[in-house]
């Protein structure tokens, strides 16, 4: 494994103006992963733990991975879209570092609100030159949240894209039996982790343990 950079800080431009995001990066970059927090509207940002796990094991597989700060978070600028324009600038993320370190291979992380704009990006880029290899959604945001305030309609993963949809057991946010109902008609496994809220607190080490078990560095 290559030695990890320090964590960079960059303003990309995007369709309504700076997007904010870190980059973790490996000293040998061997792929691109971009990563997607949760709900902006509900203090969601680049620097939740869960998004910063995700990065960090892209980064330990050989991934320079990024998190973007949603619109109207930090340094981004723009008002919240509901996914929209969301999945615009996520693509402009890509598309820059693709500018910066080629073609690599591509993978997708995103935690809840951040998971459902990662379907959206899966979904457009399937059927292009650079379609994701990878993707993990933890904490998905899939069908009516507990509070009732908000309703999603997540769309399939595309086919041939290896994928890791991992959830809480005691999910307080986007219950399991909603991801369950999201997964079923696709055949789409779903690792369930014993004890976990939405958050994963104190669950994050499983986080790591699942993926690094399931996917081999580039």
């Amino acid at each position: 494994m290559s030695r990890p950079l320090p964590t960079e800080k960059a303003l990309l431009r995007g369709p309504e103006g700076n997007i904010d995001v870190l980059i973790d990066a490996p000293e040998s970059v061997r792929g691109i992963a971009v990563v997607c927090h949760p709900h902006p509207l509900f203090g969601g940002a680049n620097t939740n733990k869960v998004a910063h796990t995700l990065a960090r094991v892209f980064r330990d597989l050989g991934y320079a991975a990024l998190r973007p700060n949603f619109r109207g978070v930090g340094e981004s600028e723009g008002e919240h879209d509901q996914g929209i324009g969301e999945t615009e600038d996520i693509l402009s993320v890509i598309s820059w570092a693709q500018s910066r370190w080629g073609f690599l291979p591509l993978a997708l992380g995103g935690f809840s609100f951040g998971g459902f704009v990662q379907t959206r990006v899966a979904a457009r880029l399937a059927d292009g030159m650079t379609p994701p290899r990878r993707l993990a959604l933890v904490g998905l945001a899939a069908g009516m949240a507990a509070d009732g305030a908000r309703h999603y309609e997540t769309g399939p993963i595309p086919k041939g894209i290896p994928s890791l949809v991992i959830h809480g057991e005691l999910d307080e946010t986007v219950s399991l039996a909603n991801v369950l109902d999201w997964a079923r008609p696709l055949e789409q496994p779903v690792v369930v982790v014993p004890g976990a809220d939405h958050f994963f607190h104190g669950k994050l080490h499983v986080i790591r343990e699942i993926m690094i078990g399931a996917w081999a560095p580039l």
